[in-house]
């Protein structure tokens, strides 16, 4: 006997069996459970995650022996003549190859004969969004009034393509792309069936691969037991699939945390000698990247209790911050490597990046691990407030450690907030809270600041902690930080900055209004001015 394919021998023969469509197989048992069938059904979804293997449990449904019913015996000649595709009254049709109107035309013709041996005549369009427009048209009515006996069940990948008034006349379910948890669990299931030994993180990598298609996760099932000659194991799938492995990945990562620029141009360098995909590493990292966000954000989403335990770490020693930059990155230099000189260079400057952009909070220890990075990482010495006052740093304290006399302050720089919020060294949403705070008052101990509550969402833990830290390396002590919910009494360094690019604004249109040469245009034109297009210089 010839072989079958296990993509083919396990296609699920009933609701019980289907994986990953739970909202579907609910919806359709309790309709064929209380008789309450639609003449159309649509099952939208990318491929291989059970469109038409629920059209064909859906035939079996409605013409089994026993009776209209979610569970079909399986047995009987309807059942197993609609498994093996031979059922006379089950006719399945590609759109891709019949989709003029003369064969919509035909097929409909036929519809309005009774059926042969079932129940019903159900007929499956697969991939109907090919459909010419004419061949739409052609079928609404009958789509819209078909004779009892006929179902209709049609399939697509792509239902932005298919008519409104084809959509309003069906029953339409949007089937979800197969969860890798999912596909591992079933792909355990067979294995233990076939009796074929396999590495658990051999099957991860084959679900991660088959990116939410089970059929695709079956066909590299089938490809990776003939690649290990009866056993799927864990470097033979990544071989065959050209994947990074796990050692890969968390070994650039572990560089990245360490500040190992060194370890993590060796780990690349073992990467080339393998010939590994770089693209495919990059890809792979952003994932990681994402990844540890969610443990950092959302731990209850990563479901594997292994994985989220082995993330929680770098979770931990990544600054949340940073996690989205290095996420940037890695994206960008995936899409940079077509232009690097090769891909080995194009991987590995983006490396060099995620080393040399990662940011250094004060308090954070010197990345000693490589020369280069040793001098880089020299603290940053708390700023005077004179512009004329030498900058002095020693290399050996701590950059938050309180320096043992503070720097001098000229008279009246501590109530100049405006000022101090220039000179402090913050960015992103830390630099936008500082702005639109004003200082309310200042303490040998304390700082408290007035924030609007038009912009209380700026009161994220992450940027209080680098303001924090900077205003006490700019006081050269220790500070509590105090954040009032309550509106500015004066004006906010964002509201003098806007002010000021207003009045700018402003002079910059009374100017071009009061020049000689465009008040003659538009006298003479009876034109008008854009103040629009007007830019300060």
């Amino acid at each position: 006997m010839s072989y079958q394919v296990l993509a083919r021998k396990w296609r699920p023969k009933s609701f019980a069996t289907l994986v990953g469509q739970e909202h579907v197989v609910k919806a359709l048992t309790h309709a064929l459970d209380q008789q309450r069938l639609h003449h159309a059904y649509l099952f939208t979804g990318t491929r291989g995650v059970g469109k038409t293997t629920i059209a064909r449990i859906m035939a079996k449904a409605l013409n089994c022996e026993t009776g209209v019913t979610s569970t079909p015996c399986g047995v009987c000649s309807c059942c197993t003549e609609i498994d093996g595709g031979r059922f006379v009254d089950y006719i399945e049709l590609d759109a891709a190859s019949n989709r003029g109107v003369e064969d919509m035309t035909g097929l409909l013709e036929k519809a309005t004969y009774a059926p042969t041996r079932g129940r019903y005549k159900v007929y499956v369009i697969d991939e109907v969004h090919q459909l010419s427009g004419h061949a739409f048209n052609a079928m609404l009515k009958t789509l819209e009034e078909p004779p009892e006996h006929v179902k209709f069940i049609l399939a697509t990948t792509d239902p932005q393509k298919i008519p409104v008034t084809v959509l309003s006349r069906c029953l339409q379910f949007n089937l979800k792309q197969m969860p890798q948890t999912h596909i591992v669990e079933h792909l355990t299931n067979i294995l233990g069936q076939e009796g074929v030994s396999f590495e658990p993180d051999a099957l991860r990598h084959i679900a991660k691969g088959a990116a939410g298609s089970m059929r695709d996760a079956l066909s590299l099932l089938d490809q990776a037991i003939a690649h290990g000659a009866g056993k799927v194991e864990e470097a033979g799938v990544r071989d065959m699939l050209g994947t990074v492995g796990d050692d890969y990945l968390f070994a650039l990562l572990d560089g990245l945390r360490a500040g190992d620029i060194g370890a993590m141009l060796a780990t690349a360098e073992a990467m080339d000698a393998r010939s590994l995909s770089f693209d495919s590493a990059l890809q792979e990292l952003a994932t990681l990247f994402h990844r540890i966000a969610l443990v950092q954000f959302a731990p209850q989403a990563i479901v594997d209790d292994g994985e989220r335990a082995r993330l929680a770490a770098y979770g931990k020693d990544f600054d949340a911050e940073f996690l989205q930059l290095c996420y940037q990155i890695a994206i960008h230099g995936r899409d940079d490597l077509g232009l690097a000189p090769d891909e080995y260079a194009g991987f590995t400057m983006t490396l060099l990046r995620l080393h040399a952009f990662r940011p250094e909070a004060p308090g954070s220890a010197p990345r000693a691990s490589a020369p280069a990075a040793a001098s880089r990482s020299v603290p940053r010495p708390a700023v005077a407030a004179a512009p004329s006052a030498p900058v002095q740093a020693a290399a050996s304290a701590p950059a938050a450690a309180t320096p043992a006399s503070p720097p001098a302050a000229a008279a009246g720089d501590d109530s100049d907030w405006h000022a101090m919020v220039a000179r402090l060294p913050l960015a992103g949403m830390a630099k936008q809270l500082a702005q639109h705070c004003e200082l309310a008052r200042l303490a040998d101990d304390e700082i408290v600041l007035r924030l609007p509550p038009a912009h209380k969402h700026l009161q994220g833990k992450a940027q209080q902690d680098k303001l924090h830290a900077e205003l006490q390396v700019h006081y050269g002590r220790h500070l509590r930080l105090v954040i009032e919910l309550a509106e500015a009494a004066g004006e906010t360094p964002a509201e003098r900055t806007k002010n000021e690019r207003r009045e700018r604004q402003e002079r910059a249109v009374e100017a071009i209004e009061q020049d000689p040469f465009v008040r003659e245009v538009i006298d003479l034109f009876d034109a008008s001015i854009d103040e629009s297009t007007i830019k300060p210089v």
